[in-house]
């Protein structure tokens, strides 16, 4: 870059088009009003720079100064001071865009990490970044780190609702886990941005760890164990609220001149445990910072396995009873075909019907014969 040719120049405001690479995509129209009315009172103080551009509709092209082109159009004016670059490439002008925008404060973090997405994607490894803007190699990486977070977290990060931090622990959680930490985050749910970093960290590690419901139960013996410890730690720290916290008020109470005579040569020492115990505190205290964070999102993982556990056995009762009309209508189907089988089966076993007389159509019964003695007194 050092090589192109660069001159100074006043340029028609219609000659310059904005880059349509522009990292910067934010434009705070408070911070753009207060800088039209500067130019308007002092004109433009800082040239815009712009390079040559063969075939397009305008001349030139913002390289950087876009805010500043935006204001001068805004107060009027048509001739604008400008910095000349030619031979530059594409890639040369959005590093320089990069440069001027990436330690501005109006510069959103998810503009800076895209910016440096853009450079990686054309090959720079994020210790050349690192080292092209003044960085450390961990900042580069933290921001490229930002962009797996869904489109509804990064707007609350670029409106400073979630700060880089917490947003890059974030970042490091699937979809809807980030929803889940960014929402309890953004509602108040945490005493300090450290307990939702915790409690993010909480979720990453249930998401490494297998389902809560495929976990084996712990053993009779591990039980044991667990309820001593329980019974161990809230005894121990009975005790250090019983006895310290009074000891340390009682202390707090007094004036230092008085503190002073009354330890007299053990001031020193106390000193000393007093940083020492302090120290441990703090230590203590962010464990159970990170303690409390697991916890919650082991809360958070068995109530959603709760809720999985009762759709189920909602769409298995709805089931159940979509089915149940379809058993009461075969049914009667069912019973007249059972009732025909069982005519069927009752007309086998009937014997038929006796044979009828024969008629006088069919052969005649044999006349019955009367004996000889009635018949001859019959004639007389």
């Amino acid at each position: 870059m050092a090589d192109n040719k660069v001159e100074f120049i006043n340029i028609k405001v219609s000659e310059i088009a904005p880059n349509p690479e522009q990292p910067r995509k934010f434009f705070s129209e408070e911070a753009q009003d207060e800088l039209t009315n500067s130019i308007k009172e002092n004109g433009l103080l800082q040239p815009v720079v712009v390079r040559p551009v063969e075939g397009a509709k305008v001349p030139y092209m913002l390289i950087a100064g876009e805010r500043r082109w935006r204001s001068c159009q805004a107060a009027g004016l048509e001739v604008i001071p400008a910095k000349v670059v030619e031979g530059a490439t594409e890639e040369e002008a959005y590093v320089l865009s990069i440069a001027e925008n990436v330690n501005r404060a109006d510069m959103t973090i998810m503009e800076e990490a895209g910016a440096y997405a853009d450079l990686k994607a054309a090959g720079w490894t994020p210790a050349k970044i690192a080292k092209q803007f003044g960085k450390t190699e961990t900042h580069i990486t933290w921001r490229l780190g930002l962009l797996t977070l869904r489109p509804e977290v990064a707007e609350m990060v670029d409106q400073g609702q979630i700060k880089n931090n917490l947003a890059w622990h974030i970042a490091q959680l699937n979809p809807a886990n980030q929803m889940v930490a960014a929402m309890r985050y953004v509602r108040g749910d945490f005493d300090s941005e450290a307990e939702a970093q915790h409690f993010a960290n909480g979720l990453k590690m249930m998401e490494q760890q297998t389902s809560l419901t495929n976990e084996k139960a712990p053993t009779a013996e591990e039980q044991e164990k667990q309820k001593k410890a329980k019974a161990k730690a809230k005894d121990e720290l009975g005790k250090a609220e019983e006895v310290l916290i009074p000891l340390l008020e009682e202390l707090a109470e007094k004036k230092p001149e008085d503190l002073a005579v009354i330890l007299g040569d053990d001031l020193a020492r106390h000193l000393r445990v007093v940083g020492r115990l302090y120290a441990k505190v703090q230590m203590v205290r962010n464990l159970l910072s990170k303690a409390q964070g697991i916890q919650r999102a082991m809360a958070k993982e068995f109530n959603k396995a709760a809720v999985e556990v009762q759709q189920e056995a909602a769409a298995a009762k709805k089931t159940e009873a979509a089915a149940k009309p379809e058993a009461k209508a075969e049914k009667p189907e069912a019973k007249a075909a059972d009732e025909l089988q069982s005519t069927g089966k009752k007309a086998a076993a009937k014997p038929g019907p006796k044979p009828a007389a024969r008629t006088a159509a069919g052969t005649k019964a044999p006349a019955r014969r009367t004996p000889a003695k009635k018949t001859e007194a019959a004639a007389k």
